[in-house]
Order: structure tokens, then sequence, then C-alpha cells
């Protein structure tokens, strides 16, 4: 994908110094968010008022809002002008204003709940990733991921947490298409240790149950304990909404694979306990927010980044050598066939072949000399780069 087929599809920008400031959205009711097409004409009258209302307040005070950012902002100027994090544009002053690394607090500046949207119904492993990630946060469910991306570009959450890759069932495919699709950054990543429950209604005994409800990862993820007990396994969207089902319908041979919180929230009887086969089963999910932060060196750091290349040897070979000349570990890559021109005939004319993007993580900050060096290298030959984020690793024990 070229970077001028991207920028036609480019959203509006908001301007640099521009503060998210509470309105009717701050009181958003603890429901699933579900668009509606017929409220869009209001919610962009709703940011185009803060805007105006925004601009009088810096043209009264006779400031342009960047005083306060943090020192290292300009030494980063260079490096963030070859490498935006809006594909779009080389303008900084086009560019949202950043966050620090050293304001990733759980609680927004006036001391309210930050507003953490995340995929699935109460009790989802998802939710429990957001209260993990942002301690003292308003967890609100969203139907779906497209769903919770809107809702931090829209302004109704202050982020979202959304998972990107299992350690037994692999990445979660949908979520690196969105990636790209809207226009968030990545702030941070946060690691979850998943560990299912088989969940039955109250009275109900494990030789009761003839069948069961779950995510299909979780299912599979189970597979070896639900064969063993003979169960038929149905797939549903999310293990919080299989506990839902079956305690909202009142089941009596049918159980549900979700988590301790679901059986709490939904009342349901914890049948068995740790039934996944794996013992090492972790999720790893990131923080999306309107804002990339500012990197920094004070702690280790992970940068995530998308790119494509032509076609020919040893070129994705190239592109990976960029980074192990100056002894860059990358943790992740990742292909994606290219969704609008997946297919392109070769010049030779022995067939026609995918384009690919490629997505890949390594352990360093832009605010790193050596990684801004092996950007540079690897734009001389990429015909579409971009930035998603430069952010903390998680370091945490699981």
């Amino acid at each position: 994908m070229a970077a001028s087929s991207v920028a036609r599809s480019a959203t509006t920008r908001f301007p640099p110094n521009f503060v998210s400031k509470p309105s009717q959205s701050d009181h958003f009711p603890k429901t699933a968010l579900n668009f509606d097409p017929r409220f869009k004409r209001c919610r962009i009258a709703l940011v185009l008022a803060s805007l105006r209302s925004d601009d009088n307040d810096r043209s009264r005070n006779g400031g342009d809002g960047h005083n306060h950012l943090v020192g290292g902002a300009l030494e980063l100027d260079s490096a963030l002008e070859d490498f935006p994090y809006d594909v779009v544009s080389k303008d900084l002053h086009t560019l949202p204003r950043p966050l620090s690394s050293t304001h990733l607090s759980n609680s927004v500046s006036d001391g309210s709940r930050l507003r953490v949207a995340y995929q699935g119904v109460r009790g989802a492993y998802s939710e429990s990733a957001a209260e993990k990630a942002y301690p003292n946060c308003e967890a609100v469910p969203c139907e779906q991921f497209d769903t919770a991306f809107e809702a931090v570009e829209r302004w109704l959450v202050d982020r979202a947490v959304l998972p990107i890759e299992n350690s037994l069932g692999g990445s979660i495919h949908r979520n690196y298409d969105l990636l790209l699709r809207h226009r968030l950054h990545i702030v941070g990543e946060v690691k979850l240790a998943v560990r299912h429950c088989l969940l039955a209604n109250h009275g109900v005994e494990v030789e009761d149950l003839k069948r069961v409800l779950s995510h299909p990862q979780a299912l599979s993820q189970c597979e070896h304990t639900l064969t063993k007990l003979g169960l038929v396994r149905e797939a549903v969207d999310d293990t919080a909404g299989a506990a839902k089902h079956v305690a909202f319908h009142k089941l009596k041979n049918t159980g549900a694979v979700a988590s301790s919180a679901a059986a709490d929230i939904y009342g349901l009887t914890i049948l068995a306990q740790d039934i996944q086969d794996d013992c090492d089963n972790v999720t790893r999910f990131l923080m999306l927010a309107r804002e990339p932060i500012i990197p920094g060196t004070d702690r280790p750091f992970k940068t995530s980044i998308v790119f494509s290349l032509e076609e020919g040897p040893g070129v994705l070979f190239k592109a990976l050598a960029v980074f192990a000349l100056r002894q860059i570990n990358l943790t992740k890559i990742e292909s994606r066939p290219l969704r609008k021109q997946p297919l392109r005939a070769s010049d030779d004319n022995n067939g026609r072949y995918f384009d690919y993007l490629f997505y890949a993580d390594f352990e360093a900050s832009m605010a790193d000399q050596s990684a801004q060096n092996a950007l540079r290298h690897l734009k001389e030959f990429a015909t579409f780069l971009r930035v998603l984020g430069s952010y903390p690793m998680d370091r945490s024990m699981i």
C-alpha cells in the first residue's frame, strides 16, 4: 500500500494542543457500545464545538499550549518528522499533542476515572486486562473490536485495551487489520494469564452436562479436558457471553468455559478450575489512545511498525537486517495480505503473487538513535512505513 493511497482515506486530525474536556459523553452508561449512524452528525457538531471553545481559550491565554511538554520533545522532532505516527503528514503541527511516557497514570489529570473500552461483556478476560492496565478505570464493554476503536476515536472513551496475540492461539488478525484502518496509537501493553473454568447453574453436576459453550479459542485450549468429559462443543462470540447465556436461560444440560469473574457476575457454579490444556496460557493486549506518547529511555521500550516491500529475492532479508546490524531485537513479525490489492502480476509473467503488509515489534525506543537509524535505513527500500507506537514494555510477572 502506497502512502498516497492511505492519504486519500485520511480522517480529520485535531490540532496539536487540543485537550479533551468533560462533556456529555463522560457520563456514558455501562452498556455495550453499538453505534447508530443517526447520531454521527450530532457527535461531529460536539467535537467542532469543543475545538472552537479550546481555540478561544488559547487565544485569551495568549499561549500556544506547547510550553508544558516534557523535556526531550524537541530532541525528538527530527525523528518524529522522519517517522510520523500519522502517515499522511510530516508536519508536527498537524499531529495531536502527545502524552509523555511519564504521564501514563491510572487517572486523568482532574482526578476523574479513565474510561476504557474492551470487547465483550462483563466478565470477559478483556475486562480483566483493562483493569490490570488501568486499575482505577471504568471499563466499558463493546460488542465488536471495531466498536472499541471507534469509541476512542469519537471521544466516547479515553482508551481501549484489545487482545493482539495469545501464547497458544497465536495472533488476533482482525486487530492487526484494524490498527492500520483506524487512527489510534499504541501507548502500552499488558499481559494476562488466562485461566479457564467450567461453569454451570447451581445444582448442575458435571455428569448432567451434555454440551459446553465458549469462544472457539477457549474451546480449543481446553480440548483434552472437554474430550475426556465427553461434552459437545458449541462456539459463541466470547467466553463471558457464553456464561451469560447459560445463566440467563437457566440451562441444566449446558455449561460454559469462562473466567471465575464471569461465574461471580452471572451467579454460576465453578465445576472445575484451570481446565486449559497448557498452564502457560497468556494473552497480550495493546493499550490504545488517540494521541501517541513521547518515547523515553528511562525504562525498556518496545516499538511497533507496519511496512510493505517490493517483491524480489532477499528484500525481506534486507528489511530484517536493518535491525540485526544495529543489535536491535525483533520480538515479533506478522504478515497480512494487502486487502485492497492482494494480488499483483509478476514482471517475468510467471504468475501472480500476494502483496503483503508486515507488522513488526522490536525492543527499542524511538528516542534511541539506533532505532531512528534502523527505520531511516528501512525507508530506503520500503514502499510504505508507519510507526504504530513506541511504548513501555510490560515487564510484570504474569
